[in-house]
């Protein structure tokens, strides 16, 4: 962005640079190895098939980055075909062309649902949103700030169905927020299918009733209340902080699934401590860890409660 605002198709120095994940950066290794040193990573110079010839430095068109992606899809079922993996073959789209808007859109789902995925997605898409303003964000490229509303609000849609399928064989919640995470995940149907606008998304965000986000990373949920949050950043956060969760938090929830996760986690750790190679503080460290995992799993099994119960 330039000082109106305005985005700068060239790029600019960043001074806190971009932080992705291994396939990309080695994406990335192969195309610096491809151009020229100072030259565009898309130049159309290097990447017109025909040869290298005399074109302006300019990047790919979108249109040609477009028939791109639709013969890749084409060599990827090709290539499965080839191999016997049926499975791994790309379907028709009934939808048409996936194009370079739908791509990105593809990546950002993938993105989101990954632990701690809207912190990532928020960075690798070159902005966080908890540290622009709504004003800053509604110039931002593109509709980046509507891209991570609405994937937020799909993560959260199937979060509550994951609660729902959950409750529904018979499973146990636990936590402060219990009956809240209950209650949201009554209303689950409603969002199966739903294909979120910005409006839509926000309004599923700020929704305090059903503003539940899994938190793979701690082994537990949020049922999000601003008014009780411990992570909340700063007054009017519309999300929570899943990188800064507070074990005393009255937000917290956790299901069966949530504690089998962690004995899982501690036996791993125990795996670990056991290890010749692993020096003995950092084997008393994890073996500590692993109590505390335990007894996080225990205290669930202790206190869940069920839907049966909630009903009386």
């Amino acid at each position: 962005m330039d000082e109106d605002g305005n985005h700068l198709s060239i790029g600019e120095l960043r001074d806190v640079p971009w932080v992705a994940i291994a396939p990309a950066v080695a994406a990335i290794r192969v195309l610096e190895r491809i151009v020229p040193a100072g030259e565009l990573l898309f130049g159309s110079r290097f990447h017109q098939f025909g040869g290298f010839g005399r074109r302006p430095k300019v990047a790919l068109r979108a249109e040609t980055l477009r028939e791109r992606m639709e013969n890749f899809v084409d060599w990827a079922s090709k290539l499965a075909r080839r191999l016997d993996r049926p499975h791994e073959v790309i379907p028709p789209d009934p939808h048409g062309a996936i194009g370079t808007g739908r791509f990105r859109r593809t990546l950002a789902w993938h993105i989101a649902r990954r632990p701690g995925g809207l912190i990532a997605l928020a960075i690798q898409y070159g902005h966080m949103r908890t540290a622009v303003s709504a004003g800053y964000a509604s110039r931002s490229r593109d509709g980046i700030h509507d891209l991570l509303d609405i994937e937020s609000a799909r993560a959260t849609a199937d979060t509550l169905a994951t609660l729902a399928a959950d409750r529904a064989a018979g499973g146990g919640i636990s936590g402060p927020a219990a009956r809240r995470a209950i209650l949201a995940a009554s209303q689950a149907p409603a969002f199966e299918g739903v294909a979120f606008t910005a409006s839509q998304a926000r309004k599923l965000l700020t929704n305090t009733t059903l503003a539940v986000h899994d938190n793979a990373n701690a082994f537990l949920a949020c049922v999000y209340n601003p008014d009780k949050a411990l992570c909340r950043l700063r007054a009017g956060q519309e999300t929570p902080s899943l990188d800064r969760c507070v074990s005393t938090c009255a937000n917290i929830v956790r299901t069966d699934r949530h504690a089998a996760q962690l004995t899982l986690k501690a036996d791993e750790f125990i795996k670990q401590a056991a290890s010749e190679l692993v020096p003995e503080p950092l084997a008393g460290r994890l073996r500590n860890h692993a109590t505390g995992l335990r007894d996080l799993a225990n205290k669930h099994y202790r206190e869940r409660i069920t839907i049966s119960e909630v009903s009386a």
